[in-house]
């Protein structure tokens, strides 16, 4: 059963965990795949600073750009170019439409964010491959599959060649996508012919949705997609966020950490260790200086 997903904006829940043995936290990563152990063990002078970094990170739910297709990991969003801006979705029956976005800046694509889990999608690489394939799980926990007449679905719990595609970074314009299909042809937009599926919110809207359709020859402008992420995805900002939150450390940790009470040079020198990453040898070196480990030294 797919795993809720969250928005900015939502409320955290606070439910306080009973169970003191070791626990599996269901987290929306659960969707690719991964889980979290949590334990009720009190964290000791040398980890407790790193789970608020942790923290700061796994609870990051902005949405940023994908840069480069090695980004794409966790929940995204292939916002089309269609006027007005809509983006690749799909219905627990397997259908895949366009949905208009609503949550954007002045209508500029490089702000789009969901307002609807059918919006969304969760890139993961395909196991096993080597040369980059990825694949589309949507909320109703099916793949997104192009068949052989163009057709697009999602109604597939099982990967095939068919919902595995190659994420091609377009050539005219920096930080935007073709989707090719492993038949060498790519996922683009046509005029709609029908609004039956796409269900717009206004009458206004019906002939300006387009259909998707993945049988295009070429990379050309109805080719070319942006593709939205959650920023804890992705892997630069990701190490970027760890390194400024690690960096974030109380004199009282740090005192802590030792095991005495220290002054302002021990303090800055801890602090300069915590960035550059050797911040153990340091705090090693600092109790041997103040004698509280006397075999530290042998």
């Amino acid at each position: 059963m797919p795993t809720p997903l969250t928005f900015k904006g939502d409320k955290k829940s606070s439910k306080s965990k009973k169970r003191k043995h070791p626990s599996t936290d269901l987290s929306p990563d659960a969707s690719l795949g991964v889980t979290h152990i949590t334990s009720s063990k009190a964290p000791g002078p040398d980890t407790a600073s790193s789970h608020p970094a942790d923290t700061a990170v796994e609870e990051d739910d902005t949405w940023v750009s994908a840069d480069h297709a090695s980004d794409l990991a966790g929940p995204i969003i292939i916002v089309l170019p269609s006027e007005p801006l809509s983006c690749v979705s799909s219905d627990a029956n397997g259908t895949v439409f366009a949905i208009e976005l609503e949550n954007l800046v002045e209508g500029d694509p490089g702000t789009a964010e969901p307002h609807d889990v059918r919006q969304v999608w969760v890139a993961q690489k395909v196991a096993g491959t080597g040369d980059g394939l990825i694949s589309f799980k949507g909320g109703s926990g099916k793949y997104l599959a192009v068949d052989k007449f163009g057709i697009l679905s999602a109604s597939r719990e099982a990967i095939s060649p068919e919902e595995q595609f190659t994420v091609v970074p377009s050539p005219d314009t920096p930080g935007t996508f073709a989707i090719q299909t492993q038949r060498n042809t790519f996922i683009s937009i046509t005029p709609s012919t029908t609004s039956s599926k796409t269900k717009p919110s206004s009458a206004a809207s019906v002939a300006t949705l387009p259909e998707i359709r993945g049988d295009a020859e070429s990379i050309d402008f109805s080719a070319t997609f942006r593709i939205r992420m959650q920023a804890r995805f992705k892997p630069r900002n990701k190490a970027h966020k760890e390194q400024k939150a690690r960096e974030k450390v109380s004199r009282k940790e740090l005192e802590e950490a030792v095991g005495r009470r220290l002054d302002e040079e021990e303090v800055r020198k801890l602090k300069k260790a915590r960035r550059e990453g050797n911040f153990h040898e340091v705090v090693l070196d600092t109790r041997v200086k103040g004698k509280h480990d006397k075999f530290a030294s042998f």
